[in-house]
């Protein structure tokens, strides 16, 4: 609606999991590392974890299209499945085809898989996204993907990406056993105060801002205080704010701009 308005190629503040608009925060910068170092050096199980609306989708996306051709990969998203469930979607993903779907055809076909992709001289990464989801019991089949291994390396490098409530479940007594196979661990945080401006600024320039759009300091410290710098959040106010400021006919955002779709926003969701 609002892209003609101030010359861009499109919207800038989407809140999809859009790899192109990555940006590499402080936070997500090492997360990155954590991930890059774990998937190469063979460790077996990662796990990154973040609050929501903290660009960890994203990184996945951003992260895969980092890995050099011989990764072979599987991204599983919202994970709501039993111990079989997952067994299968894993397989699904890696392009595999199982005619006795049971258990023991599933691990047996992704050994074979895994041995195969081994001895060509690739390693194979899967992903779990929204993993605070998974079941104990599929907790523990992941548990058990991470056993298949040579006398020299993992056969397949695990990533759990989710929310808080993940590191509280793996501190579950019945999971010990996993919680002692995880190499990497990484939490990220929202954006420092200090990277708010250079956030915005990225997204812009991705999609083809010109730089006539302004942001005034007082804007820039209400979207602060509002987002706390989430990232998902930053990306709603000033989404909104482009809106408004077409509306306006200003291509400039001041802080009257901002703490009015504050307030529509907050209206919306019922904080009045």
């Amino acid at each position: 609606m609002y892209c003609q308005f101030y010359s861009l190629k499109e919207r800038p503040f989407n809140v999809t999991s859009d790899p192109a608009f990555f940006f590499l925060s402080r936070q997500h910068k090492e997360a990155l590392s954590h991930l890059l170092y774990g998937v190469t050096q063979r460790k077996g199980i990662l796990v990154i974890t973040g609050e929501i609306g903290t660009g960890k989708t994203t990184l996945c996306r951003f992260f895969l299209n980092q890995l050099p051709k011989n990764v072979k990969t599987a991204f599983i998203l919202n994970p709501y499945f039993s111990e079989i469930q997952l067994l299968e979607a894993i397989i699904n993903d890696f392009g595999l085809k199982v005619k006795n779907k049971s258990r023991l055809s599933f691990v047996w076909e992704l050994n074979r898989f895994l041995l195969s992709e081994s001895e060509e001289g690739n390693n194979v990464v899967l992903i779990i996204d929204e993993a605070q989801n998974l079941r104990p019991q599929a907790l523990e089949q992941v548990r058990l993907l991470s056993n298949l291994e040579t006398e020299k390396d993992k056969l397949i490098q695990i990533v759990l990406m989710g929310q808080p409530e993940l590191n509280r479940k793996l501190d579950l007594y019945g999971l010990r056993q996993l919680q002692q196979r995880i190499m990497v661990r990484y939490h990220i945080t929202p954006l420092e105060k200090d990277e708010l401006s250079e956030y915005i600024n990225h997204r812009l320039n991705i999609a083809g801002s010109d730089g006539s759009i302004k942001l005034t300091d007082e804007a820039l410290e209400a979207i602060s205080d509002f987002s706390y710098g989430v990232p998902r959040l930053i990306n709603i106010i000033c989404d909104r704010a482009l809106l408004a400021g077409f509306v306006a006919e200003t291509k400039t955002i001041n802080s009257d701009i901002i703490n009015k779709c504050i307030n529509e926003l907050n209206i919306y969701q019922g904080k009045q």
